[in-house]
């Protein structure tokens, strides 16, 4: 398992068009890609699960992988 600490630095944080773009680069994945915001844990394949930690801008959140590709995973969602 590997895990990333990163700010999201995008001005309107993670709303429905960079958190699409962001599910369907982790559903590109074979690893289970997580996402962590304040000890609360989502599916990154999920759209609702990401859209529900109601990420904003300059806030830290964790990605989480697991699985064969998971190195890979972290570092492109990064």
């Amino acid at each position: 398992m590997i895990r990333s600490r990163v700010v999201v630095v995008n001005a309107t944080g993670l709303h429905a068009r960079p958190a699409t773009l962001l599910v369907n680069l982790a559903s590109s994945f074979k690893s289970d890609v997580k996402i962590e915001k304040n000890e609360r844990i989502v599916n990154a394949k999920s759209i609702m699960g990401l859209l529900s930690l109601g990420i904003t801008e300059n806030e830290e959140i964790t990605i989480i992988a697991e699985g064969e590709d998971e190195l890979e995973a972290v570092n492109t969602l990064k």
